[in-house]
């Protein structure tokens, strides 16, 4: 899972009626046209706000929500098991789990000795929120991983000696059997903690409605915060026999977007590219999310029926008609095509090669009838005899 965001980063959610809720509604509005997806629970709110208040249409099902572990039985007997094993390095992998472990270990009454242990042991955190976490409870670590990495912060664990040495892993939500594999074989004790897990939701919840909602291309992007999220929509749709139809909606058609490299490496091995911002911070996705929209996926055009504009799947011609047209993935391609040649004529023969969904001269001139139909001025696709087709500019 990636860093969670800090409230500095994304705007809490205006109060309606207030100076805030007035300063919201005049946000810019980047989003506007767009259909974005949402798939993560943990500070869902905040992402679907910043989404919302810029103008865009948001579908949010959880892939994956995160259970608190704080009443477990095993929880508070592995913590017994760090307080007895007194490691001599500490992993913490996530603000999040570093909370909930101190919360549940002073639930428990056993907060003084774990206290006493951790700080008597070498800490290495994550990142900079697992940071503020163990600094929050009083504690102080001895290195983070520059890139944010587990696998950055095993390393630098495993450049010291630990053969024979204990160490106390505080794991994010699942059982990593290779990274706590790495710390055996280097000869040391391991005694793993995890304060909280991800449960999968059931098969008939809001997650089968969005995966439908990507292969039929009713959503431009689709937006991940962890890594097991990522695994979990796959595995749901290869449960329906949906998975590869989802990929190929992902592969072309429908964006999808990362908080960071570690929640896109299931997407990458699944062979879909994803938008990550440089900085692995929520706040730092949504400004990337519209940048990549308003440069990539929004067109303009001046047209002899004024000015014309595609953002994502909607078209709008504000000078003939106030109501956008959402068109189809044929039509759109077709549309998306001439709009970028900006009045230039296209031939059959390199439309054919361009537009998606289209396969023969028969179905280029289905996609051409049926965005005639779509659009609010048929003649605004112009027909260039034996040569092919045009926006009338």
């Amino acid at each position: 899972m990636e860093p969670t965001p800090s409230p500095q980063e994304i705007p809490e959610a205006p109060t309606t009626g207030s100076a805030e809720g007035s300063a919201a509604s005049s946000l810019p509005q980047t989003l506007s046209g767009f259909r974005i997806g949402v798939t993560s629970d943990r500070r869902s709110e905040e992402l679907i706000s910043a989404f919302e208040r810029r103008g865009a249409e948001v579908m949010h099902a959880p892939a994956l929500r995160i259970a608190s572990l704080t009443e477990s039985i095993t929880l508070q007997h592995d913590t017994n098991k760090v307080i007895d094993a007194k490691p001599d390095y500490a992993v913490i992998t996530t603000a999040y789990g570093m909370r909930r472990w101190a919360e549940a270990a002073e639930a428990y009454g056993v907060w003084p000795q774990l206290s006493d242990v951790l700080e008597s042991a070498s800490i290495l955190v994550r990142g900079p929120k697992a940071r503020g976490a163990v600094r929050a409870v009083g504690l102080d670590d001895d290195g983070a991983a520059e890139d944010e990495r587990t696998e950055t912060m095993l390393d630098m664990l495993l450049e010291n000696d630990i053969s024979g040495k204990t160490v106390a892993f505080q794991l994010h939500g699942l059982l990593n059997h290779d990274q706590i594999s790495r710390v055996e074989q280097a000869g040391a004790q391991v005694v793993a903690v995890m304060p909280y897990t991800w449960t999968k939701p059931p098969e008939d919840s809001e997650l089968l409605k969005m995966i439908d909602a990507v292969i039929e291309r009713q959503l431009d992007l689709l937006t991940f915060t962890a890594a097991p999220g990522v695994d979990a929509m796959l595995g749901v749709a290869q449960q329906y026999g949906k998975r590869e139809a989802l990929i190929e909606a992902l592969q072309t058609d429908v964006i999808a977007a990362a908080v960071g490299g570690v929640t896109a490496q299931p997407l990458y091995e699944a062979g879909v590219d994803a938008v990550i911002p440089s900085r692995w911070r929520l706040g730092a996705m949504i400004k990337k999310v519209i940048d990549h929209l308003e440069t990539h996926h929004t067109l303009r055009l001046d047209t002899q029926h004024g000015p014309i504009e595609l953002r994502g799947a909607e078209f709008r011609a504000p000078e003939v008609t106030e109501d956008p047209v959402r068109l189809a993935p044929g039509p759109l391609s077709l549309l998306r095509a001439l709009m970028e040649v900006k009045g230039a004529t296209l031939s059959r023969e390199h439309l054919l090669e361009q537009v998606r969904y289209c396969d023969s001269e028969h179905a280029l001139e289905m996609w051409v009838s049926r965005l005639r139909k779509a659009l609010p001025e048929s003649d605004l696709v112009q027909t260039v005899v034996k040569r092919g087709y045009r926006i009338k500019t």
